[in-house]
């Protein structure tokens, strides 16, 4: 009897240590097959602009993860009722429908059911490979029980619904729901909830969006397995089954117009964020950019019509590159890179180039007014100079002997720029230029004209002209606002990093400056009817006469700042441009007319002094004189047209025995007359006209000679 009962207490014991160890060992085996950095899917990370409208989707997987929370009851019971009806209470194993599974393989010969719960098929997806094998499918077992194991089964079953293909690269439930509805997973019937559990079993057969009917049919079998299972009742069957399968597809697109920007985002991600692209594509980041939409759209329909080229001299067309920036925020609102540009191509915004006068303002004329020295209507020497072998040419071979500041960027004179730097220093020009993020080398007066070894890009030249539009604060340019991880949580936020490098006096005096460029000089062409100030540049090319290798706009209106440049990637004797800086002018202006905000007038910063329109010269050639007899002797009116502007002064002069005297200083009129002359004597005059703001006087008048004459009323003398 003892005997008895230790055998049956060894047995029972034997029992409990094997079934111990099996149950050890699926255990081990979990921990060792399940790695929960797997669990972690694949999401689409979104590209937003300020106003929450999506650009652009990355991913390696369109997937969009939602909670368990935001999925309708009816949603998750259309799944289970499809897949595994008793998930809620088997333990990640229904040996029931393994059993059934059996013997259909058994009677087959061949492995022809799976039988898997809805855990069994996430350990299946995140873990193992799709074979059909016995050895898989008992890793599967094993993978599945320690799910259960680990996490609850809402969490399993939410894990299953963001997981799971749906075909058309949709993966999870989300992103099918937005695919084949247009709406979020939160809003779905309980008929668009049975079409969507229909697919994962044939997601290419029972696509709505291949063959509908056939879709239709698999959705109305998951509604009777739901009035099965008890979810629905047969009355709701019947009508939902009575439903017509509708869909509002929206297939996922790249719209590459935003390439270029994309790029330099995910650039700006990886160089200042350090996520890198992989990580990107994978990680369910949303990211707000600076992006101006409407803008962005408008620069690359811009870019795509040829008329807004120069012609092509080559078999390839010109290229060309633009950058718009919110000089504000130093936020980029738009960009395109090339014509044609493609994915992670290259982008002509990083392209250095040289920016032949576009760099006067920056290297010279800030600068000069920065010293103390000069002002915008100071002279500056206007000849053909030799500085040691170099001789800078004006574009039109004039030289007027002396230009105003005013004129010279007006115009955009070389022989001026060049004479000025020479005065101020070389050393001293690449000193400021840095503090805008240039850095050279160049040691030579070439510098004046933009004559650089390695050049600068479109994207530095408009953060370099924002600085005037900034009241002189250069503010760093980027493109990512904020960048939230796939919990919703900020993980990066842009904080505009800004240095004040010039004066807002000489800010202000170059802003109406380079205004004078757009209404009176070089940067006329084309038309926009808002208030813009800008630069026109111009390299040549010496491989062929009259040719150009880059031309340049560089402007900025009072909230925008912007940069166009064109040319050739390699400018050779088969390409080269034949049409200057006017092009560029042009398309800047049409790209700016497409933005909805267009301020007519800059606005001065408080305390700052405004720049008085330059003072014309005019040439007089109508001095008249009529003489009459007064009180004290004969009366002398002097009469000539002039120029409207009443801060125009007018010397009178008198001829005497030691040459012409000044008589009077006239300001604002255009006559004068002289009191008790006398009557027996002859007198000669002229007037030369006087511009106080550059202490210069015109050219003199014809000079008038008077007699008086008894009885004469006057007389006009030449």
């Amino acid at each position: 009897m003892i005997k008895r009962i230790i055998i049956g207490v060894v047995f029972l014991l034997s029992i409990f240590i094997v079934g111990f160890s099996l149950y050890l060992g699926v255990i081990l085996f979990g921990n060792y097959a399940i790695d929960n950095k797997q669990l972690v899917m694949h999401a689409s990370t979104t590209i937003e602009d300020q106003n929450g409208e999506e650009i652009t989707k990355l991913f390696v997987e369109n997937r969009e993860i939602i909670s368990i929370d935001d999925i309708p009851e009816h949603v998750q019971n259309a799944f289970i009722a499809v897949e595994d009806h008793r998930f809620f209470s088997h333990q990640g194993v229904d040996f029931r429908a393994i059993g059934r599974a059996l013997h259909r393989d058994i009677m087959a010969g061949a492995k022809v059911e799976g039988g898997s719960t809805i855990t069994q098929q996430l350990a299946k997806n995140v873990f193992l490979t799709h074979d059909k094998t016995w050895l898989r499918k008992t890793k599967e077992v094993l993978i599945a029980v320690n799910l259960e194991e680990r996490y609850t089964k809402n969490e399993i079953l939410e894990m299953y619904l963001n997981q799971i293909y749906f075909g058309h690269g949709a993966h999870g439930i989300q992103a099918a729901s937005k695919m084949y509805f247009n709406k979020d997973a939160s809003e779905l019937a309980i008929e668009e909830g049975a079409l969507l559990a229909s697919l994962p079993k044939a997601p290419n057969h029972y696509s709505p969006i291949n063959d509908i009917e056939r879709s239709k049919g698999r959705r109305d079998l998951v509604l009777s397995l739901m009035e099965q299972r008890g979810f629905i009742t047969a009355e709701e069957a019947v009508r939902l089954q009575g439903r017509t399968v509708s869909i509002q597809p929206t297939r996922f697109t790249q719209n590459p117009a935003y390439h270029s920007y994309v790029d330099l985002v995910l650039e700006e991600a990886e160089n200042k964020y350090h996520l890198s692209q992989e990580e990107i594509l994978r990680g369910g980041y949303k990211i707000v950019v600076e992006m101006d939409s409407k803008l962005q759209q408008a620069s690359y329909d811009t870019f795509q019509d040829d008329n807004q080229f120069p012609v092509s001299t080559g078999e390839s067309p010109v290229e060309g590159s633009i950058v718009l920036i919110n000089h504000e925020t130093g936020g980029v609102v738009a960009v395109q890179g090339g014509r044609e540009y493609v994915r992670r191509g290259f982008n002509r915004v990083h392209a250095k180039r040289q920016p032949g006068s576009l760099f006067k303002p920056l290297a010279v004329y800030a600068p000069a007014l920065e010293s103390g020295e000069y002002h915008p209507y100071s002279l500056l020497q206007d000849e053909l100079i030799d500085y040691t072998g170099y001789v800078p040419r004006n574009f039109n071979h004039r030289y007027n002997g002396e230009l105003s500041m005013y004129d010279a960027i007006k115009d955009s004179a070389n022989a001026p720029a060049v004479w000025l730097l020479n005065k101020l220093g070389v050393d001293h020009a690449k000193e400021f230029v840095q503090t805008q993020g240039i850095t050279m080398e160049e040691e030579g007066l070439a510098l004046a004209l933009g004559g650089l070894h390695e050049g600068v890009t479109p994207l530095q030249m408009a953060t370099a002209y924002a600085t005037f539009a900034n009241g002189g604060y250069y503010r760093e340019p980027g493109f990512i606002s904020k960048i939230y991880d796939r919990n919703g949580e900020v993980i990066a936020e842009r904080e505009v990093q800004e240095e004040q490098v010039i004066s807002a006096q000489t800010a202000w005096y170059m802003t109406r400056m380079l205004e004078s460029v757009i209404e009176d000089g070089t940067g006329i062409w084309g038309t926009y009817d808002g208030a813009l100030a800008g630069k026109t540049g111009t390299t040549a090319f010496e491989g062929v006469a009259g040719a150009n290798r880059d031309i340049w706009f560089a402007g900025f209106t009072p909230t925008l700042t912007g940069t166009v440049w064109m040319g050739y990637d390699r400018t050779d004797d088969m390409h080269y441009l034949t049409d200057g800086s006017n092009v560029p002018t042009k398309l800047f202006k049409h790209v700016l007319s497409k933005n909805e905000s267009k301020p007519i007038a800059f606005e001065a910063p408080t305390g700052i002094v405004d720049l008085a329109e330059p003072i014309r010269l005019v040439d007089i050639h109508d001095l008249t004189a009529n003489v009459s007899l007064g009180w004290r002797g004969a009366n002398i009116h002097l009469q000539w047209t002039g120029s409207d502007d009443k801060r125009l002064q007018y010397v009178l002069y008198e001829e005497t025995s030691e040459g012409y005297k000044e008589v009077a200083k006239i300001e604002g009129e255009h006559e004068y007359t002289i009191t008790g002359a006398n009557i027996f004597s002859s007198y000669s005059y002229k007037v030369v006209p006087y511009s106080p703001q550059i202490n210069r006087e015109g050219e003199p008048s014809n000079i008038v000679r008077t007699q008086f004459r008894l009885f004469s009323q006057g007389e006009r003398a030449s």
